[in-house]
Formats: structure tokens, C-alpha cells, sequence
């Protein structure tokens, strides 16, 4: 019998935000696989566990491994569409199958605590990657949406946009932990965001 490898996006990390698909996959899982606070959060007892690292590799083995005897559940954080994991397990196993469950990705999770629509706004990532200039372009009315990173942190994409011609007077908001009880979410304007400190792994919102 082949098995099947579930990539189930588990939203912004609160449970209450994971659709109810997701969590019936997640407790009825064998395997479950995900980050180490996603596996505190969701690992029921019983569950064989493995922890997303930063060795993707040797964990590609340990699924491939587990895929023999048994289906495979594998958590996301955001929407398994938004830049997760799901490239890479295609990837891997090119002839398994996939059964992918989507979340909420902590993007559009940004702009609704923000009570603003997402539509029309450029949305990209400094995660690991950096947006071309004329992607950063200024334009008036422009809306754009970043995922940050320690490096490429909020305060670091103001000034980007700063240099790039944006106003100091654009209004922005950076927001971390996202659903969680320390929700942290300060709105401000791209020359008050430069002072920032901390945010490394959140959204920036630009509200040109």
C-alpha cells in the first residue's frame, strides 16, 4: 500500500486559527513532523515526532524512512502556498503522494488585524531572499506586505525603502507572534520604524 505524505499549514501558530481539515489530520497523524514549538502545540500522545531544522536533508531521509510503514504529516507554519516547505517536499519526493491542506498564511493574517485589504497589495519576502528594485519602486498609493527576517528585520526594510525614494511619512506597522497571546504589533511611519529593535521573524506592512 503507498502511503501519503499530508502538508497541512497550521496559519500564524494558534491552534484556534488551524482549519478544522488540518486538525483532524494533525490528531489522527501516526508521524507528525514540524517545528519544535508547532510539535509542543499539536503532538498528541503516541505520535512518532520529528523536528523541522535547519538539516532538511537528514530529514528528508527520516520521512522517506517513515513513508515505508506509515502516512506522513508534515505542519507549516502560514499557508502551504505562502513560501513553506511544500517546494521542497515535491522536490524530494517527486512520486509520493501529496495531499496538501491549506492554512492561513501569516500574511494575510497581517493585513486583517490591521483591518486593511490585501488585494491590491505587493506582497514578498526578505526571508532569505531580497526583492528586486523595481519591486521596491515608490509608487503613491502603492501597498505592499513583507516577511522579515533577523537580518532583514522591519527597522532594516524602512530604510531600504527610505533610500529608495519612499517618504519618511509613509505609514507602516510591523506585527510578530501573530495569533499568539504576545501578539506584538506597533504602527508607526517608515522613519519611526528605523528605531525598531527586535521583529526578526514578522510582517511589515506598508500602507502607501
Amino acid at each position: 500500500m503507498e502511503h501519503t505524505l499530508y502538508v497541512v499549514g497550521i496559519g500564524p501558530g494558534n491552534p484556534d486559527y488551524v482549519v478544522p481539515k488540518g486538525i483532524e489530520t494533525i490528531k489522527k497523524a501516526t508521524v507528525l513532523v514540524g517545528s519544535e514549538r508547532a510539535l509542543e502545540d499539536f503532538r498528541a500522545p503516541g505520535q512518532t515526532t520529528y523536528a523541522i531544522t535547519g538539516k532538511l536533508s537528514i530529514l528528508a531521509e527520516q520521512i522517506q524512512q517513515e513513508l515505508v510503514s506509515h502516512d506522513v504529516v508534515v505542519m507549516v507554519s502560514g499557508d502551504t502556498g505562502y513560501y513553506s516547505l511544500l517546494p521542497y517536499l515535491k522536490k524530494k519526493f517527486p512520486n509520493q503522494p501529496i495531499e496538501v491542506i491549506a492554512g492561513i498564511s501569516s500574511m494575510t493574517f497581517a493585513f486583517a488585524r490591521l483591518g486593511e485589504v490585501w488585494h491590491d497589495a505587493d506582497l514578498m519576502s526578505f526571508h532569505g531572499r531580497q526583492p528586486s528594485p523595481e519591486q521596491l519602486a515608490y509608487r503613491e498609493g502603492k501597498k505592499m506586505g513583507f516577511l522579515t527576517d533577523p537580518e532583514y528585520n522591519p527597522a532594516h526594510i524602512a530604510r531600504i525603502l527610505c533610500e529608495s525614494g519612499w517618504p519618511a511619512s509613509t505609514t507602516a506597522a510591523a506585527l510578530e507572534r501573530l495569533s499568539y497571546d504576545d501578539e506584538h504589533i506597533v504602527r508607526g511611519t517608515l522613519e519611526s520604524l528605523q528605531d525598531l529593535e527586535g521583529f526578526g521573524h514578522s510582517v511589515l506592512v506598508v500602507l502607501g
